[in-house]
């Protein structure tokens, strides 16, 4: 897959800025550090050329977004979308979370994000500097020569268990196209079922005594755009900004899990933000696993307007007791 470049994705915001195609571009730009990028709404052909970010740390997930950004636009917004990122822009079409007709839609193709966890555990905290060449080039406080990194070596999770290269929605596409991808997304989720009862009531309870209750994973994940979150409504009984004890901790995340529940892409934003480095996107693949067992596989946002599995009722959909059936066979 030809590999895009900064330079080639600023040439084509600042073309269709200046042409009048679009009035603003969601973009990257550079935070506090080399790899602290995070999203920006560029208005300006100045702006772009001097602020504009792509690497392989610009990973975060544009369709979400879209919901906040895209209404407040005169004209259309041009925005970057990933192959992942696809899937999530046309679920969220699907919904009518956004105007398609306000969105500029330019599908650029994508070899990995880097997680820099794994890039920290190679060569400790104190980064100062990374550069992205034929290696990674990292440069610490702690050394006076860079460590260069090999890129598959600190790929994020989401990237290494890639679901597809293929952009399944754009106006314009820049590159060749992928495909679809065979991946062995679901070989954690089904270690985890291997487990007893016990062992996996203790693996959960490890991962999300962790929770801060932050709500990162909500608020960058494009399945959550109720305009007002359940946990965050005085009158439901259950909100809550900090985990008050441990059945409220796994009960947000697992009520949030199943709020997404044939509407998740997979696009793995609830793992990448999680200051804590809770998996929280294997509890979703568990979901997913289950959805395709038993009503065939689902990929939710390959096409706007299918419907999932779980709100489209058919007079073969399983019992539930073929479905315990179905566990205890499996057990």
């Amino acid at each position: 897959m030809q590999k895009i470049t900064r330079d080639q994705l600023v040439e084509k915001a600042v073309s269709l800025l200046e042409a009048g195609t679009v009035s603003a571009v969601l973009g990257w730009k550079k935070g506090e550090f080399d790899y602290d990028i995070t999203p920006a709404l560029f208005k300006s052909a100045e702006e772009i050329k001097e602020l504009f970010v792509w690497n392989d740390f610009c990973g975060a997930n544009f369709s979400k977004y879209l919901v906040a950004k895209a209404p407040k636009q005169e004209g259309k917004l041009l925005v970057f979308l990933k192959p992942c990122d696809t899937y999530s822009f046309n679920q969220l079409l699907t919904e009518h979370r956004f105007d398609r007709e306000k969105v500029y839609a330019v599908g650029i193709g994508c070899e990995g994000m880097a997680d820099i966890d794994k890039v920290k555990a190679i060569c400790g905290d104190g980064i100062v500097s990374i550069n992205c060449g034929e290696k990674m080039a990292v440069g610490t406080i702690y050394n006076d020569a860079e460590t260069l990194i090999d890129y598959a070596d600190v790929l994020a999770e989401r990237c290494v268990n890639c679901k597809s290269k293929k952009h399944v929605a754009y106006d314009e596409l820049m590159g060749d196209d992928g495909e679809v991808i065979d991946s062995d997304r679901f070989d954690e989720v089904a270690r985890i079922e291997a487990m007893t009862p016990d062992e996996r009531f203790e693996f959960w309870q490890d991962q999300l005594s962790r929770c801060i209750r932050c709500n990162a994973c909500r608020d960058a994940c494009p399945a959550c755009t109720c305009e007002k979150c359940v946990f965050d409504n005085p009158k439901s009984g259950v909100e809550n900004k900090a985990p008050a004890n441990s059945f409220e901790e796994k009960m947000f995340h697992i009520i949030r899990a199943f709020h997404v529940a044939g509407r998740c892409t997979d696009c793995g934003e609830c793992s990448r933000v999680c200051p804590q480095n809770i998996p929280l996107h294997l509890l979703n693949r568990k979901f997913i696993k289950d959805i395709n067992e038993f009503y065939g596989d689902y990929q939710a946002g390959a096409e706007v307007g299918s419907r999932a599995p779980l709100v489209n009722y058919t007079t073969e959909d399983l019992e539930p007791s073929e479905v315990f059936d179905r566990r205890d066979t499996n057990a």
